[in-house]
């Protein structure tokens, strides 16, 4: 009976008083951090917005810029860690426990996503409408992340399409999205009436105030770590075809509590749920020691391998999908604390603290062996860690571009995060370049996009890994920050 435990590790076998605005300046806020976001929101923000709410008269108000620039930020994080991350492995997903800069960027999504809903759904006319419009916007992004993840598409280099529906995936990152947006928009929505129109004196009265969304947070965060921790996961068995050969695999498991990449609640209930045919067939624990002597990059198995290292997993699945909530119940408190606190200090003296501490809880629960930093599993010290750094980038995003008015630099990121679900699908989905690879020279490899990653970057700079980080950062992220600067001029987003 192998032990995954071992297996996993790679052996043997003072605060002031805060009140919302009175009406001149919420219609000033509006216009600055909902009005003109109106035209620049994406899919990726997910926010309900209300196009009523738009005051008749404009006032020229400086609107937070960071929103988009952090938004921006995050698409360009994905891009640089998809297509560099195999040259330069130490910044792709980490094989297991552990963070790198790829497991920023799905949080990094969830924490602005939270944001952008507490501040488009500040105000609700009517909430019938905007239930209405998140349930129609959940069911969208659900339908792309299934298009786009599910098997269907085989972007950018396999340049057919479709999928066996019997092995079609049901998760993705589009789908973790939806669901966070879903369950923390229908909570802001559902609580409307329930807010106060002033906040009460002490630094926690905007905790008091939106007690529903924390309420929320907790749920989730409760049914995770009751299910992570008691739930029995009995031995499974797999299959694996190679070669036209179907082969059997059986992991011993018959344990509780296991946070190791065989035995662990967050896979069995994705194998119970969606069933292990749906699930994600590359997951990134083959790159650990256990699995492949190239970690922590990818390699062909060990003869000693276990046999877990072939299984399927489901990196967004259903469990960890609901920890993630707490990540998007922390970006709605942010988004809460820019729309009560008026003045830059107060703002990010509440942002910084909670971010400090949140990093403080994680580093604790990973040190002490406690609860590991782990991705996969999307445990309560991923959630802190990520959250409380997501909260750090923002300040030193608002502070660099709303305080000390350096938005010039930024403005690339701003473009990017204003279309970000058009640079999201187009580069990060790889959609653009099977477009262009769809136009080959007698052989589908001999295509424009290999051509000029080789002769352009990599045969240049005499480095496969230094020519394709060249050829991300200049043909792909510039590019694209091109593209989208020019359909921000002309008014031009995609927007579900």
């Amino acid at each position: 009976m192998e032990d995954p435990k071992r297996l996993e590790e790679g052996f043997g076998n003072g605060t002031k008083r805060a009140t919302v605005a009175n009406d001149d300046q919420d219609k000033k806020i509006a216009e600055t951090v909902h009005g003109n976001e109106e035209k620049s929101r994406t899919n990726l923000d997910l926010p309900e917005e209300q196009k009523e709410e738009q005051p008749l008269i404009k006032h020229k108000t400086k609107r937070v810029a960071t929103l988009d620039a952090f938004r921006g930020l995050t698409i360009v994080f994905m891009i640089l860690v998809d297509d560099a991350g195999e040259a330069y492995p130490r910044i792709d997903h980490s094989p297991w426990n552990g963070c790198t800069l790829a497991d920023f960027v799905l949080p990094f999504f969830l924490f602005i996503v939270g944001v952008a809903v507490a501040l488009a759904l500040k105000r609700i006319p009517e909430v019938k409408s905007a239930i209405r419009k998140i349930i129609l916007r959940t069911l969208k992004l659900l339908f792309w992340g299934i298009l786009l993840q599910g098997g269907y598409s085989h972007a950018p280099y396999n340049l057919s399409y479709g999928v066996d529906m019997k092995h079609i995936r049901w998760c993705g990152i589009l789908q973790r999205i939806a669901l966070v947006y879903f369950v923390v928009a229908l909570i802001e929505a559902l609580t409307t009436k329930l807010r106060p129109t002033s906040l009460k004196s002490g630094h926690f009265s905007i905790f008091t105030a939106y007690k529903w969304q924390w309420i929320g947070g907790f749920v989730a965060f409760v049914i995770y770590m009751v299910t992570t921790f008691s739930l029995f996961v009995p031995d499974w068995s797999f299959v694996v075809y190679e070669d036209d050969k179907a082969e059997r695999y059986t992991v011993k498991c018959g344990m509780r509590g296991h946070l190791g990449p065989a035995c662990n609640a967050v896979g069995y209930v994705d194998r119970q749920v969606w069933g292990i045919n749906h699930l994600y067939t590359e997951p990134v624990w083959t790159r650990l020691r256990a699995c492949t002597f190239s970690s922590p990059g990818s390699g062909p198995f060990r003869a000693d391998a276990p046999s877990w290292c072939r299984a399927p997993f489901e990196p967004e699945g259903l469990l960890s999908s609901i920890s993630a909530i707490v990540t998007g119940t922390i970006g709605i408190h942010y988004g809460h604390v820019l729309i009560h606190y008026k003045e830059h200090a107060e703002r990010l003296k509440q942002w910084v603290l909670m971010g400090v501490c949140l990093l403080t809880v994680a580093c604790v629960l990973h040190f002490t062996d406690a609860i590991p930093i782990n991705k996969q599993l999307y445990s309560f010290s991923y959630v802190c860690f990520t959250a409380g750094a997501a909260a750090i980038v923002f300040c030193g995003l608002y502070i660099l571009i709303d305080v000390w008015g350096l938005r010039t630099p930024f403005l690339f990121l701003e473009w990017i995060g204003m279309n970000a679900m058009l640079v999201f699908v187009m580069a990060a989905q790889g959609i653009f370049a099977a477009f262009v690879n769809g136009w080959y020279f007698k052989n589908p490899d001999n295509n424009l996009v290999k051509w000029i990653q080789q002769h352009v970057f990599i045969d240049v700079w005499k480095s496969e890994r230094l020519g394709t980080l060249l050829y991300v950062i200049f043909a792909e992220i510039t590019f694209w920050a091109v593209v989208s600067g020019i359909l921000h001029k002309l008014g031009i987003y995609w927007k579900l």
